[in-house]
């Protein structure tokens, strides 16, 4: 699943190809994919002549502000993918949602497991309302309000590992496995430690490798392991520079040992058992 830097890197490609662009109408072609309460009849009509004022990303939802005073949302879930392009290019197999745009320009939603959705919200409408995912987001790793005293407050709270916290959505947003695993290795700390446990020293090393593993793996677009790809096609090349993240086996970049890998709350969690105590 797209994390915080993949959905950042789409996010700052729309924010460029797109903004100031009308529509000019758009087609659904699996009404799965456009969330509730707009009907695939009224997806182009309520489009039409609407202008891209802005985008914007909470956790790892896309929210463009329209001209109109609505909002075009999108979570792309496990595999949806977002391109921008020329109206004439061929549909590819798992196209969903089509927006059409003046000049022969055209933003596609593909989505092969079509567990993605868009919304599209009237003006006036509280956006929270409509996508009531965004009422569970904690603060933006980024925030003023994301400090390590917040952060301490939130884990010596909890008897869940370190790992289980930091996906946790309410503790902080936009975190996925991937980045979860990176921050642990880089603070030397195991994924299945309590985090209950840890001291402030501990706590604070976390807080600042959030945000320094967070500003690279957006430097360097993300990550691609299967299906994520910028708006223009362009995978993520963070994955080269991973530590441990799907390294199973290899030697450690620091130490040599072999990355581990263990399941925490279901999910395979990689460390280094000598640089991770």
């Amino acid at each position: 699943m797209p994390e915080l830097p993949e959905v950042e890197t789409v996010r700052r490609g729309l924010q460029q190809q797109t903004t100031g662009h009308i529509f000019e109408g758009g087609e659904v072609l699996h009404q799965r994919s456009l969330a509730y309460p707009l009907s695939a009849a009224n997806f182009a009509p309520t489009l039409q002549g609407d202008r891209i004022a802005a985008w914007q990303r909470r956790g790892k939802y896309l929210i463009a502000q329209l001209s109109s005073g609505g909002w075009l949302g999108v979570h792309l879930r496990m595999t949806g993918q977002l391109f921008w392009v020329k109206a004439t290019e061929p549909l590819e197999k798992h196209t969903r949602i089509r927006m059409f745009f003046e000049q022969g320009r055209e933003l596609r939603f593909v989505d092969s497991r079509t567990f993605g959705q868009i919304w599209l919200v009237p003006p006036g409408v509280p956006l929270e309302q409509i996508i009531t995912g965004l009422t569970r987001l904690g603060p933006e790793p980024f925030a003023p309000e994301f400090t390590p005293d917040y952060l301490q407050a939130r884990l010596h709270k909890t008897q869940r590992t370190i790992k289980a916290a930091l996906l946790d959505q309410n503790i902080v947003a936009g975190l996925g496995n991937i980045y979860a695993d990176e921050v642990c290795f880089a603070s030397g700390v195991r994924p299945e430690a309590i985090a209950s446990h840890l001291t402030p020293v501990q706590i604070t090393k976390i807080h600042s490798q959030i945000l320094a593993v967070l500003e690279e793996a957006i430097a360097h677009g993300g990550t691609t392991f299967s299906d994520f790809l910028n708006l223009l096609g362009v995978p993520g090349n963070y994955g080269d520079r991973a530590q441990v993240y799907g390294r199973r086996g290899q030697p450690c970049r620091v130490c040599g040992t072999a990355i581990e890998r263990v399941k925490i709350t279901g999910r395979s969690s990689h460390f280094c058992p000598q640089c991770q105590i």
